[in-house]
């Protein structure tokens, strides 16, 4: 039987009726305030009020977003980027345990991530880029099974990729580029089987892309694979050939060796290759230079046989993070 849009007018102005007169929960409206008497967030003006989910005439803080579950409101998202907050992670934030997203990029956070983090359970997309973060990437992460994006690029992490994240099977997009991380790739991230973008670029990262891509199954959706700038030595695997979703390799600025598999031109949609000032020898096989999608192959600063050239005109790849966050 089809609803008269009346009966839907009169049922929507009921729900956000019903909205406006339940309660914010306690520990909600606690953990925001904590978080709004510090010192660094008093750059957040639109915070009025006491309830951040709004109260009377009061309108929700800019930012908050809040979601009734039974007869109480509760805090499902927190938006506070680019305002210049100062000061340290705000271990209260932890306390929202039923935020869906946190998106604090773009302030002056500093310290670590606390291990707490690790009870926002139903959280889907944590974006903590653009910050002065620092101290290891806190391994309670991979203890947020629902999350599908992560963002902690241009920060000051330090020490070794977790090897939890691997537990993140809902990952689709992993930004770590622009930290100080060492130590090898968890070749344990092929076990993402939904994780189409991949980008630890500009840190110190060491080992072997063979470790890396180890089995013929891993990375099923990868379509962008970023880990251009760091330490990676050793020669490129056929296995890499397996990554038949796979649209952007870039290896720019490592340490890598030997020939180019000729098997690598038989990834379908590989349309930007860069392979730029490595060690690799020898020539480029015919089948890169008539692929049908293959719009940039960049081998400046090699030691490719006399006459190997490239293909396109090469351009750096600026894709923001912003373009995969729904």
């Amino acid at each position: 039987m089809a609803i008269s849009p009346s009966f839907a007018s009169i049922w929507c102005l009921l729900l956000l009726l019903s909205l406006a007169h339940c309660k914010t929960v306690k520990r909600d409206v606690k953990a925001l305030n904590e978080i709004k008497a510090s010192l660094g967030w008093r750059v957040v003006y639109a915070w009025v009020g006491d309830d951040p989910c709004g109260d009377g005439d009061l309108p929700p803080w800019s930012g908050v977003t809040c979601s009734q579950q039974g007869d109480y409101r509760v805090v499902t998202e927190l938006e506070v980027y680019a305002v210049s907050i100062v000061g340290p992670f705000p271990t209260a934030v932890t306390n929202l345990l039923d935020l869906t997203r946190l998106d604090l990029h773009n302030n002056k956070l500093t310290g670590p991530i606390p291990p707490q983090i690790g009870r926002l359970k139903h959280l889907r997309i944590l974006n903590l880029r653009w910050n002065k973060l620092q101290d290891v990437i806190p391994p309670e992460i991979g203890e947020l099974k629902k999350l599908t994006h992560l963002y902690l690029s241009f920060n000051n992490f330090k020490g070794e990729i977790p090897v939890e994240l691997a537990n993140l099977l809902e990952l689709r997009y992993l930004y770590l580029h622009e930290n100080h991380l060492t130590g090898r790739i968890p070749p344990e991230l092929g076990n993402l089987k939904n994780l189409r973008h991949l980008d630890v670029g500009n840190n110190h990262l060491t080992g072997t892309l063979r470790d890396f891509i180890r089995s013929g199954d891993g990375f099923p959706l990868l379509r962008n694979l970023y880990l251009n700038n760091n330490q990676l030595s050793g020669g490129l695997p056929e296995q890499l050939a397996n990554l038949t979703n796979l649209e952007i390799l870039y290896l720019s600025f490592n340490k890598m060796i030997g020939a180019v598999p000729p098997k690598l031109a038989q990834i379908p949609r590989l349309t930007y290759l860069y392979l730029d000032h490595n060690s690799f020898i020898g020539r480029i096989a015919d089948g890169f230079y008539k692929h049908p999608f293959l719009k940039e192959l960049y081998i400046e600063g090699n030691q490719f046989r006399s006459g190997t050239k490239s293909k396109g005109t090469h351009k750096v790849l600026e894709l923001t993070d912003t373009e995969f966050l729904f």
